[in-house]
């Protein structure tokens, strides 16, 4: 099990890095389409929908990295006041949900992934990006955040110091 832990943890931090990567990515459009509108009066063509799809996919691709470093909000008071049984039963309950919940949005994300794939799938804009490039993010980033559930259930059950 530690194996597994530490080679999911080891993709999440992979993943939170292509996020970083994704978001500075985006700073840098942003600021060459301010420069295109502003300075030299150029319209722009591509610029706001790859900001748009680089940002929702470092949200996808970060967020196993924020499982990984217990990130996610939750209620701390309950299970601060529940002892140490009741916050591990909360615990292991709340990731359960989690785990269940990520991997409906990862299967239906896959599906809606490869619909794009076979169906040759553009974007409706002159830019005509095919679809299945901001699309899978979705299945991969969640996919991955299900292993990472997996990976803070089995940290739950042996605790590593």
């Amino acid at each position: 099990m530690s194996v597994y832990v530490r080679i999911v943890s080891q993709l999440s931090r992979a993943a939170a890095v292509l996020a970083i990567l994704l978001m500075a990515a985006a700073v840098l459009v942003v600021s060459e389409m301010v420069f295109m509108r502003y300075v030299l009066r150029a319209s722009t063509i591509w610029q706001t929908e790859f900001v748009i799809y680089a940002l929702v996919a470092a949200t996808f691709l970060g967020s196993p990295f924020v499982l990984l470093e217990k990130g996610h909000v939750n209620v701390d008071i309950l299970v601060d006041a529940a002892g140490p049984r009741g916050a591990l039963a909360m615990q292991i309950i709340a990731g359960l949900i989690g785990l269940a919940f990520c991997a409906l949005l990862a299967w239906s994300g896959w599906l809606y992934f490869h619909e794009a794939w076979v169906g040759r799938w553009t974007t409706d804009t002159v830019w005509a990006l095919p679809l299945w490039i901001p699309l899978l993010p979705l299945p991969a980033g969640i996919g991955l955040l299900c292993l990472q559930y997996v990976a803070e259930l089995f940290k739950l059950k042996d605790p590593a110091p």
